[in-house]
């Protein structure tokens, strides 16, 4: 049951953590959500929005964030 706790508990962290990043990302202008690329269909009753650019540019963070972890906790 420990275990359990400790991952939520770190799971709400690194959630913390990226709204926290997003927020300051707003503040200093950084138009994630808005790049080019981002698809964006409206008519008149009903809207669709795929933010693909912004989908690919986190994931890329997040892939070197989590690879540059796991080297370090390898020394």
């Amino acid at each position: 049951m420990e275990s359990i706790a400790r991952y939520l508990m770190l799971g709400g962290i690194i959630l913390f953590l990226i709204g926290g990043g997003i927020f300051l990302a707003s503040k200093f202008g950084i138009p994630l959500g808005r790049l080019p690329g981002d698809i964006r269909i409206e008519g008149q009753n009903s809207g669709f929005y795929f933010p693909i650019t912004t989908s690919i540019l986190v994931s890329v963070l997040l892939t070197i964030l989590v690879n540059l972890i796991g080297w370090l906790l390898k020394k």
